[in-house]
């Protein structure tokens, strides 16, 4: 990296999942629209012709009049090459296919286990997890290899699991999770407060929070706006509105797998005093199986929708055909502020600025203090240059840390699973899942569960596995 005039330029970046087909637009759109950056960015997929494609589109947008930032884009043939003097490495993949995740997600509901994502929590989580570690073990050791002093940011599901293989292979590695599900969060309270006080333009950012728990299960233990306390706003909202929900500008959650009316995060509310910071999707799954997921009629009292794989399925035909369009020129990128903020978090490590953010990283400052310290946490920190440094975030509640410990226990379960290619781990981790003892399943059938699941995404696991299933 260069220094001038208050700019940082040459910045080596590489995108490990470079062949996306929808997160690296965004990257390149915020890229583009940051005036005090410029570099490469060197794209490595396993899917080579993905990484060329999304080259030839992100030299376009960089060469656009109106892209403040300009940065070469350029493909490598190996992880190595993308990451030898890389200054940042952005993980961004797709574990498998969606053929696997389609197992992941449906193959439980023969139990009666529903989930609304199945990239985290549940079985379709854990599943997904043990294609993932190996991937995240080989990224690791090539980033000891090859760019130790480099700053890992990964945006990979499942996260917690994924930054603690980093960790676990790598102990000195610089690395930590991003998520935007804090930002959906502060974003229901900005509405609210619109909407009840009559106040307008609120930067979702101008909502102060303390953040803790674990990814994708996150609470806010204080929010404020402008001095204002704003947990009896919350509290006044719920009460007053709690049967229909809180209902985002513009989006139908009926007619949306993705859209919800917050009815989860109102319930969690009133049952634990904290307000619940991830979207109910993801909320659902980390709590008992006969709760918020107990059958498609549960799912749609609490007005959440559950987000099938044939859904993301036609989602990925649509998204070839727009990589076709941008690659043909016959659509071009449009360059507007996307909301996430991991250019912002670059920014500042390299000396830029300095905020303060949500991230996950392990709990090693213990800056949640009744979690053990090898857990990977989601709290608030501040990023500076060349540091990310965790901010203390307290104590969970006694409840609340009874429902994110049997996640935490899990996390370590299926990593040694994963690592050992221990099926018996596995089966002790899925009877360990609230989602799965919720439903009351016998053992042998969630062993007879595991099984298939394994089976069926038996390509994306390492020899070790072969004897087992």
């Amino acid at each position: 990296m260069k220094y001038k005039d208050k700019t940082v330029q040459d910045v080596q970046i590489a995108y490990i999942g470079g062949g996306s087909r929808g997160w690296a637009w965004t990257f390149m759109t915020d890229l583009a629209l940051e005036p005090d950056m410029s570099g490469t960015i060197r794209l490595y997929d396993i899917d080579r012709e993905a990484a060329e494609a999304n080259e030839v589109i992100g030299n376009a947008v960089s060469a656009r009049e109106d892209a403040k930032g300009k940065w070469e884009y350029r493909t490598c043939a190996t992880l190595g090459e993308a990451l030898t003097g890389a200054d940042f490495a952005v993980i961004s993949i797709l574990p498998g296919t969606f053929d696997e995740m389609e197992a992941d997600v449906h193959l439980p509901e023969r139990l009666g286990i529903w989930q609304s994502v199945g990239d985290t929590a549940g079985p379709g989580g854990m599943m997904r997890a043990l294609r993932t570690i190996p991937m995240f073990v080989e990224i690791a050791e090539a980033v000891k290899e090859y760019a130790p002093e480099a700053w890992v940011i990964n945006y990979t599901n499942p996260m917690s699991l994924c930054v603690k293989t980093l960790y676990h292979t790598f102990p000195e590695i610089k690395a930590f999770g991003c998520c935007h599900e804090v930002f959906g969060t502060q974003k229901v309270l900005k509405g609210i407060l619109e909407e009840e006080y009559g106040l307008q333009d609120i930067r979702r950012e101008d909502i102060h929070v303390n953040v803790l728990g674990i990814n994708h299960f996150t609470w806010f233990d204080y929010a404020s706006y402008m001095g204002m306390d704003l947990f009896p706003v919350y509290r006044e909202y719920v009460d007053k509105h709690f049967e229909e929900g809180f209902h985002e500008r513009d989006m139908n959650w009926a007619n949306s797998c993705f859209a919800c009316a917050h009815r989860v995060k109102f319930d969690l509310f009133r049952r634990f005093g904290l307000i619940a910071a991830a979207g109910d999707r993801h909320l659902a799954e980390f709590m008992p199986g006969d709760e918020y997921l107990n059958d498609p009629e549960t799912v749609k009292k609490w007005k959440f929708g559950l987000t099938t794989v044939a859904w993301r399925k036609e989602d990925l035909k649509d998204r070839l055909e727009k990589s076709r369009r941008l690659l043909s020129g016959g659509e071009s990128v449009e360059l507007k502020p996307t909301g996430e903020e991991g250019i912002l978090l670059i920014k500042a490590l390299c000396g830029l600025t300095r905020m303060v953010s949500n991230v996950n990283i392990p709990n090693s400052a213990l800056q949640i203090a009744n979690l053990p310290a090898d857990a990977v946490v989601e709290t608030n920190a501040v990023f500076e240059r060349d540091a990310v440094r965790p901010l203390y975030a307290g104590k969970l509640p006694e409840d609340v840390r009874g429902l994110i410990m049997p996640h935490v226990e899990n996390h370590g379960t299926i990593l040694r699973a994963a690592l050992s290619c221990d099926k018996e781990a596995v089966v002790q981790a899925f009877l360990n899942d609230p989602l799965v003892k919720g439903k009351k399943c016998g053992e042998n059938d969630v062993r007879q569960l595991v099984d298939d699941m394994l089976r069926a995404t038996q390509k994306y696991l390492p020899e070790g596995w072969k004897g087992q299933i």
